[in-house]
């Protein structure tokens, strides 16, 4: 079970000590986070950031403070222990997909005089009375600002609701309380209230079959093990925080399952609002990275979902954009189409790209549209619509003015990373057409030829090696070594003679810190790895500014790049893949601990500090760099392939790999390798298709 992989101690936030993190979510129900003592108490959110503040707590006469009880945070649960002279109680808690958060209660009562255990329910924002069908207690909400009120249903399986209980000296008592919670537009309080009863319906360990219905999204994650712990852990953890991030609003603009950014509310605590960043919604920047990953998760339901939230959710100018479900915001850059291409080629369903394709030819052609001009590279006016906000080149022309904000000393760019997504759009869109016979095929593979060249033509530069932003009407060279300037890399357009550009990535002086990669080079007058801007910090301590800090973001597709163009040149750079996959690798926990997962949004481009704290965050992709480089699993427009990159494992072993309609198991064990979890394995590099080794070249 993921349980058995993933556990964390003391888990709370970095910037909130003592608030207790909880792994699982349910379709719509989530914590942000949970103060220490029992019961669900703290930042309980709904859909979307719609603080509950709180849904219930049991108090207790004999303590007055759970500061030290002990928890174990786990994916599908939180458990608190606290053993003292007066009490030892162990609760475990969890929300289930079903949206009822419970709590497993045990006390014993160690002192000589009897103690009062007593429900206590949220009322402060609430409306509170007794449900006459199920005897549950009962919240309603105000109609929050999304257009809907929340219900909750609140119940025991020993009448808490109806009084408190005593438990006598020596006594024990354990029972459960279940809170379930609803949207009030699309279900009635009566049928919240029976969800919270259907809880206890079965009289089962409540624990044991929560944690079976949390395991079977990962009973559909391939099977990965290796020699190396780093990669074992990660990929658990990297699977998990798909998890933790799934939602299934059914409501408004979001129906069916759709993937979050992250769970973390960053500004606003407000009862019932949203009001401030808050990561839970469709973000079209993110969607596309999700994809990358669950397009090997064997659920495509999942998938399906997720590309249908991000192809029917578009805004003004008919691009791709981000939802909430009562309103749709703007659009970031991304690489959507591409994404939905590279899951087709997993998925194989011809059904699916002919729904989709409308809609995927009108996305290209408003791209073009929208921020093309005199040539096929793309313009960006406004600088956090590429979700890299406060890239230095926008400010280049005027010498990094120290103000920022100032429209007087910036520059609309022809940027880099907007013009690559553009062209694996359009690339997508032609193979995705070539794929079920249409004819325009012939015309996208054209237009992404010429992005192609515009992008190799226009903004190489070969004396200093590198690729720029330009000047949106001059076309002047950014001279400004931004991380995306490795994006013509991942988009495999790049020759011989660009590699000195992917070099940058290992030179101390440009990309090579001890925190790979920051989001500009060391040599831009701007750097700055602890973020802010010229040495102040404009957006606060954790806010986004990429002219020096690491984002996990462009670190998973630098580190993608270094694999695709080693391949291409004959594995020239392995070495280098293999190193920092491991870094990446290593920046998922809490300083360098595999006890401790952790992925934040940004890190000191210097020191990998944690500037930022979402924890669990999910705007980046990992489990693609293990399946196509590591295990090797490479596409082609007439097949596949299998081409690993050599990490140094000593094995490895990657099954329950669905591809079309076929199973895949992927074998390597090294010449010599005595390790006894190897031993059934043969040696060399090996897949199997259905059972049947179809590919192996021994060492």
């Amino acid at each position: 079970m993921i349980n058995d992989h993933l556990s964390y101690q003391g888990r709370s936030l970095r910037i909130l000590p003592g608030k207790l993190l909880l792994g699982p979510t349910g379709r719509r129900l989530f914590v942000d986070y949970l103060e220490k003592e029992p019961g669900f108490s703290g930042r309980i959110d709904f859909i979307h950031t719609i603080n509950l503040t709180g849904l219930f707590r049991i108090r207790c006469t004999a303590v007055n403070s759970y500061e030290e009880a002990e928890t174990t945070w786990y994916p599908s649960m939180l458990v608190m222990k606290l053993d003292n002279p007066k009490v030892s109680l162990t609760e475990t808690k969890f929300v289930t997909w079903d949206d009822c958060a419970v709590s497993c209660q045990r006390w014993v009562n160690k002192t000589s005089q009897p103690m009062e255990l007593k429900l206590e329910v949220e009322a402060a924002l609430c409306e509170t009375g007794v449900d006459a069908g199920t005897g549950c207690l009962t919240l309603v909400s105000p109609k929050t600002e999304h257009g809907f009120a929340v219900g909750a249903a609140i119940r025991s399986d020993i009448g808490l609701e109806k009084g408190p209980l005593r438990v006598e000296p020596g006594e024990s008592v354990e029972f459960v309380v279940a809170a379930a919670v609803g949207n009030l537009e699309v279900e009635d309080l009566g049928s919240i209230a029976r969800r919270a009863v259907d809880f206890f319906a079965d009289g089962v360990d409540y624990i044991a079959r929560h944690n079976e219905e949390y395991e079977s999204f990962f009973r559909d994650v391939p099977y990965f093990e290796s020699n190396d712990m780093v990669l074992n852990k990660t990929w658990h953890y990297r699977w998990f925080v798909l998890r933790h991030n799934l939602a299934q609003p059914d409501y408004g603009f979001l129906q069916g399952m759709v993937m979050y950014e992250g769970r973390s509310h960053k500004k606003s605590k407000r009862p019932l609002s949203s009001s401030g960043w808050g990561f839970a919604k469709l973000i079209n920047l993110s969607t596309p990275l999700h994809l990358t990953d669950m397009r090997w998760h064997g659920s495509r339901q999942i998938a399906y979902d997720m590309i249908r939230n991000m192809v029917s959710n578009v805004e003004e100018n008919g691009l791709f954009c981000c939802a909430y479900v009562d309103r749709r915001l703007h659009s970031f850059a991304n690489y959507g189409v591409w994404a939905i291409y590279q899951f087709y080629l997993v998925d194989g369903s011809k059904e699916f790209v002919k729904e989709l394709l409308p809609r995927l030819k009108d996305v290209v052609a408003n791209e073009t549209r929208v921020y093309s001009r005199d040539d096929y590279l793309q313009i960006e006016v406004k600088h956090n619509r590429t979700g890299k906000e406060y890239q230095p080149s926008y400010w280049y022309f005027h010498g990094f003015p120290d103000n920022p904000k100032d429209p007087a000393g910036y520059t609309p760019l022809k940027r880099v990373d907007r013009s690559v997504y553009h062209f694996k759009n359009v690339l997508g869109l032609a193979r995705l057409c070539r794929a079920v016979g249409d004819p325009d095929y012939a015309m996208y593979e054209q237009e992404a030829e010429e992005i192609k060249q515009d992008i190799l033509n226009k903004m190489w530069d070969p004396e200093t090696e590198f690729f720029y932003d330009l000047h949106h009407e001059t076309d002047a060279k950014a001279m400004v070594k931004n991380i995306v300037g490795v994006y013509p890399h991942w988009a495999a357009i790049t020759g011989k003679e660009h590699l000195g550009g992917l070099r940058k990535l290992f030179d101390p002086a440009y990309f090579h810190t001890a925190c790979p990669f920051p989001s500009v080079a060391r040599d831009c007058r701007a750097y700055r790895p602890e973020g802010g801007w010229m040495g102040r910090l404009i957006k606060g301590r954790n806010g986004c500014v990429w002219c020096g800090p690491s984002w996990p973001y462009t670190t998973g597709v630098a580190i993608d790049a270094i694999g695709i163009e080693s391949k291409r040149n004959g594995h020239c750079f392995d070495k280098e893949f293999a190193y920092y996959l491991r870094e990446y690798s290593l920046q998922h926990f809490r300083d360098r601990d595999l006890a401790k997962p952790y992925l934040v949004e940004h890190y000191h481009g210097e020191t990998g500090e944690p500037i930022s704290d979402e924890p669990d965050y999910n705007h980046s992709f990992y489990i693609d760099l293990i399946m196509s480089h590591v295990a090797g699993i490479t596409f082609a427009e007439n097949g596949i392939s299998f081409d690993p990159i050599d990490v140094g494992l000593e094995y490895f072993i990657l099954d329950r790999v669905r591809i079309g309609s076929d199973t895949y198991r992927i074998t390597f064990k090294a010449q010599g390798c005595l390790d006894p979890r190897a031993a059934e394995l043969e040696e060399g590099y090996n897949v199997y298709r259905n059972g049947v080794r179809i590919h192996g070249r021994g060492n």
